[in-house]
């Protein structure tokens, strides 16, 4: 079984601090850069599972890489360089706390709230008559609250104003840019016969600007269907074949387990471990059309170590 990165204990040259998150480990430099490493460690409804997924990081890093490169003549974006297969340095932001879901298809959690009989989602008005998986008549922005322990939680842009969690100018500008980047997305997944389904985007100010963080369109963030069999599937009500997280979630609700109290996560095969990693590797090639290359596995740490310290005397010189 190939082994998978959980964790990073790094002292970089000038760190002035590090935060760990569901997936990510974040290394500030001298308060001004961010050292960005995407772990093998998945999660979902919030919790990190026990096991990492061989290679995960790599394909997350590489292909949020490919898409801030792809979209960054759309927006501003944080992202320097990527001087590892698992890490990207980039610029030091101060992140806004909501997320921004763009939404095309009735699916995931908009479809199980919908299922309940509500129409209208973080204060975005639904039609009646829909089925799972159905295009809805235009995108729509389902923002959510950033929580850095616990649920995150819808919200409507009214309440995200009136709590002054954003400012309306500055959350015009992101649903602007959200939506934009949406499209961009869209066609470049059309582009290798994908339907980009759903997404989340997260912004930032830099200095006085809103630019983009974080990762984008890669399966941790989005939802991707095979375009060939989605009219067929939707007019027979069968599962739609995705390229997303979405199937590790189908697979833990299947074994009674949704995040909530007292239930445990079922144990995770060595077979379960391999078909996410090969889920993974499969989204990536589809969407680039590129063949993906595994990093080496020997010393990994030290890897990681001597690129990113190459890449910051660099910055120094």
């Amino acid at each position: 079984m190939e082994q998978a990165l959980t964790e990073t204990n790094f002292s970089f040259p000038g760190q002035t601090g590090v935060y760990k998150g569901k997936v990510r480990d974040v290394y500030t430099i001298n308060n001004q850069l961010m050292v960005m490493v995407a772990t093998d460690r998945i999660s979902a409804f919030d919790v990190v599972l026990p096991r990492g997924i061989p290679f995960k990081g790599q394909l997350l890093n590489q292909l949020a890489a490919h898409f801030l490169d792809a979209t960054a003549d759309i927006v501003p974006n944080w992202k320097m360089e990527s001087p590892d297969p698992v890490v990207t340095i980039g610029k030091l932001c101060k992140p806004f706390p909501v997320e921004m879901i763009v939404r095309a298809y009735l699916s995931g959690s908009a479809w199980r709230t919908y299922k309940k009989g509500i129409r209208t989602i973080c204060g975005v008005a639904v039609p009646d008559g829909l089925k799972e998986h159905q295009q809805l008549p235009h995108p729509i922005i389902t923002p959510t609250t950033k929580s850095q322990e616990g649920h995150d939680a819808d919200i409507s842009r009214e309440e995200i104003i009136k709590q002054a969690l954003v400012d309306g100018e500055d959350y015009a500008l992101m649903e602007k840019y959200s939506l934009l980047l949406f499209e961009r997305g869209s066609r470049m997944a059309a582009g290798q016969g994908l339907i980009m389904v759903d997404t989340k985007y997260e912004f930032g100010k830099y200095n006085d600007d809103v630019i983009l963080i974080d990762e984008i369109h890669t399966p941790d963030s989005s939802r991707y269907f095979y375009a060939e069999d989605y009219e067929d599937n939707l007019g027979k009500g069968l599962p739609q074949k995705q390229l997303s997280k979405e199937f590790v979630r189908e697979w833990l609700m299947a074994n009674g387990f949704q995040g909530q109290t007292g239930q445990q996560v079922p144990e995770m095969t060595d077979e379960f471990v391999q078909s996410v990693s090969q889920r993974y590797m499969e989204l990536f090639e589809r969407i680039t059309g590129k063949s993906f290359v595994k990093a080496s596995q020997l010393a990994i740490h030290e890897r990681i170590e001597r690129n990113v310290n190459g890449y910051l005397s660099q910055l120094k010189s």
